[in-house]
């Protein structure tokens, strides 16, 4: 057993989901005596070898606001120019298969974050505010108290053995996952998907990849390559990012029946996939090849967790819980919900507030936003390359996502209970339906003959789409909240409506379930048929 003072929160892991942790722990309790212990020493490199480099609304909000990040963002980083979609398998003439993104950027900011830049511009503001973070740091092991006495953490740090005692202790280890692997927790969540991912030190200006003017032009301004660039296929997508050194990120998203991680699993190997399913990746990265900085591969890295968090005050944040794809860059929306419900049963906890129903609840909350988003992926990725159902299915995604989980987050209410047990009922049936619908867009895929026309899908062209994304920053008050939940959720239906008189004008006979329910009137635009 330790001795000495008790810390009051002791984090394993400075990455990403630590750090953040840290600084948000700090801004709601200056008093508290926050330790950070980093397996990596630090500075890290920048272009540092990380998965989550795109940012979506709910991870961006909570850097830029919940953590006041906003001007390093806008310094260090790369304003995003959106998600940009092309159905260009086997394709090199990207001016002549369907694009599906924006002409100018959309209200609500995102960023591709440099996840070297960022860890070390966040661990350098840790300590600025006094937390104690070490890097260099080898966690041996711990003790978990199961009866109100300390954590016990046991590490190595600067060539000596250290333990150290903790009210709180908070795993932030990434795939290491040390509570979940002590605890096993570990468990398979069906979604079986691999991924590669390289960086090259140069950028990747997709506008210069062909002359077409006419295609340049569709952009204002002429900057691609700021977006978070999809080069999709039937089971994959290949991903192009941005990276404010300098760099840029590459990588390969694939369902692993339908692409064997052995047909990718090195540099060489990967400019031969990319010939077969992608050619001008492959001519692109060909042409830089003595600019690679790094290369990894990860099988299955789609993973769950029996338990996230404890009333015997320990949790999991980050990838050492539960990971879904990097399809629509969810991780960092799931470290700031996660961050934010620890933070809150800490909160709890100081206050002596009996933490049993509290760990459950935003357990259970916690998991439902994970297992409804990971319906977006399971058994989905045979659609990526079908330019007629996956803009839709695209457009749907978003609808939900803005509509219901981003406004509990930018209007701070995922631990408002009375709000949610006021809109329980709707958000449930918003969950199912969204189920349906992506039951739905596979039937669609199974019975289409997809085109793939020489056009661009403009989501500024949608103006409800464009109202939604900016009214994510509008202050509410609870009253409010709710109306607008139950207003999306109406608009969710119609939605569902539209999509499925456009699928079944598309292929006639579609048994389009019950996905509807609330007519087309008043309903969402969609984008109009290529004649």
């Amino acid at each position: 057993m330790g001795s000495g003072r008790v810390h009051d929160v002791v984090v394993l892991g400075g990455g990403l989901a630590g750090l953040t942790l840290a600084l948000q722990l700090r801004r709601r309790f200056p008093d508290f005596d926050i330790v950070v212990l980093e397996r990596r020493a630090h500075p890290v490199p920048p272009a540092a070898h990380k998965v989550g480099e795109s940012t979506v609304e709910i991870g961006a909000h909570y850097f830029a606001e919940t953590l006041g990040l906003r001007e390093h963002l806008d310094s260090a980083h790369i304003r995003k120019f959106g998600f940009r979609f092309f159905f260009s398998e086997g394709r090199s003439d990207l001016e002549n298969v369907t694009e599906l993104g924006v002409r100018s950027v959309l209200p609500t900011p995102t960023w591709q974050i440099d996840r070297g830049l960022f860890e070390n511009f966040l661990g350098e503001e840790a300590r600025r505010q006094g937390v104690d973070f070490r890097d260099a740091a080898i966690v041996r092991g711990f003790d978990l108290s199961t009866d109100g006495s300390a954590h016990v953490v046991r590490f190595e740090h600067e060539s000596a053995a250290h333990e150290i005692l903790a009210r709180w202790l908070i795993d932030a280890s990434g795939r290491a996952g040390l509570v979940k692997h002590k605890l096993a927790l570990a468990e398979t969540n069906g979604h079986d998907a691999n991924a590669i991912w390289f960086r090259i030190d140069d950028r990747f200006d997709l506008d210069s990849w062909c002359e077409d003017a006419a295609w340049q032009q569709r952009c204002t301004p002429r900057e691609r390559w700021r977006s978070t660039n999809h080069l999709c296929g039937p089971g994959y997508w290949a991903w192009l990012i941005p990276l404010g050194s300098g760099a840029h990120s590459i990588g390969i998203v694939c369902d692993a029946k339908m692409h064997p991680i052995e047909t990718m699993n090195s540099f060489d190997r990967s400019l031969a996939w990319f010939e077969a399913h992608q050619p001008s990746m492959a001519r692109e990265c060909a042409q830089r090849r003595d600019k690679l900085m790094d290369f990894m591969y990860l099988r299955g890295f789609s993973h769950g967790c029996k338990q996230v968090f404890s009333a015997d005050r320990w949790a999991l944040t980050g990838d050492a819980g539960v990971f879904l794809d990097p399809f629509y860059s969810p991780g960092s929306d799931f470290i700031a919900i996660a961050n934010t419900y620890i933070v809150e049963m800490i909160a709890l906890d100081r206050r002596g507030k009996p933490l049993a129903p509290y760990a459950r609840l935003y357990e259970q909350l916690y998991m439902s936003f994970y297992e409804n988003t990971l319906t977006l992926y399971r058994d989905q990725y045979p659609m990526f390359g079908n330019a007629e159902v996956m803009p839709i299915k695209v457009i749907w995604d978003y609808a939900y996502y803005w509509g219901v989980l981003c406004q509990l987050v930018f209007q701070d209410r995922l631990t408002d209970i009375a709000l949610l047990g006021d809109v329980r009922a709707e958000l449930e049936q918003a969950q199912e339906l969204n189920r349906r619908m992506q039951i739905f867009f596979r039937r669609w895929h199974a019975r289409s003959r997809p085109r793939n026309e020489a056009v661009m899908l403009d989501q500024r062209e949608l103006d409800w789409f464009v109202a939604m994304n900016g009214g994510l920053h509008d202050r509410l008050a609870t009253e409010e909240v709710a109306a607008r939940l139950r207003g999306n959720i109406t608009l969710m239906h119609r939605l569902a409506a539209v999509i499925g008189v456009r699928a079944c004008g598309l292929c006639p006979g579609l048994d389009i379930g019950d996905i509807g329910g609330l007519g087309t009137a008043s309903a969402p635009s969609l984008f109009p048929l290529a004649a």
